[in-house]
This record gives C-alpha cells, sequence and structure tokens, in this order.
C-alpha cells in the first residue's frame, strides 16, 4: 500500500493574527496536476426527505444546509477544506490505515468535510 504524502493544518490565533482574526490552512496533498475549485454555496432550505448525491452515494439531505466556502478536487463532491457562515473551518488529512478499505462504495473523507460545513454551527460563549 502506497503511503500519502504528508498535509498539515495550522491555525493562529490573536495576538498571533492581527486585528483579531483567526487564520486557518492547510496545504494539499492532491497530486499536482488535479484541479482545485475554490466554491461558494448559499445556505438553502431543503425538502423533507430529499437526498444529496456525494461522491459515490446518495444520503439523506438535513432540513437546513449552512453558506460555505470549500476549496475541492473538481472531479468530486467532497471538500479538502473549507469554512461556513458561522466560522466553522473543517480540513481533510490523509490517514494511513491498517485494515484494507471495503470493496463497497461509501462516503469519503471528503464528503464529511463537506457534510460537516454545511451542517455545523457554533453557538456564541459568554
Amino acid at each position: 500500500m502506497a503511503v500519502a504524502p504528508p498535509s498539515y493544518c495550522f491555525v493562529a490565533f490573536p495576538p498571533r493574527a492581527k486585528d483579531g482574526l483567526v487564520v486557518f490552512g492547510k496545504n494539499s496533498a492532491r497530486p499536482r496536476d488535479e484541479v482545485q475549485e475554490v466554491m461558494y454555496f448559499s445556505a438553502a432550505d431543503h425538502e423533507p426527505e430529499s437526498k444529496v448525491e456525494c461522491t459515490y452515494i446518495s444520503i439523506d439531505q438535513v432540513p437546513r444546509t449552512h453558506a460555505i466556502v470549500i476549496s475541492r478536487p473538481a472531479w468530486l463532491w467532497g471538500a479538502e477544506m473549507g469554512a461556513n457562515e458561522h466560522g466553522v473551518c473543517i480540513a481533510n488529512e490523509a490517514i494511513n490505515a491498517r485494515e484494507p478499505a471495503a470493496e463497497t462504495e461509501a462516503l469519503l473523507g471528503m464528503d464529511l468535510v463537506r457534510n460537516g460545513h454545511s451542517e455545523l454551527d457554533i453557538p456564541d460563549l459568554p
């Protein structure tokens, strides 16, 4: 089994980040010639019992999804990294497993990243 090259995430908080901002970033371990798209999706309401087409399978759609900005390989539905309208940032990291992958189609890690952006919000803290 080939070992994936490393990818790393970073977060900088004030005072290291200027103007009270939080900076989130990630390098990519994807192939150099793979097209990465930066895309914006508006918040949306969805019909009850509707489905969302992920990369290889369909899953139940949630009633409401948040606005997101993501970076993703052009060939798949999921996301390498991104942030939603509530400031939730998530990124995909390569892992090396000891167990072989199942032969059935399933959600990719990048599908989980995109779903996380669409559905998570963080309540205001006191």
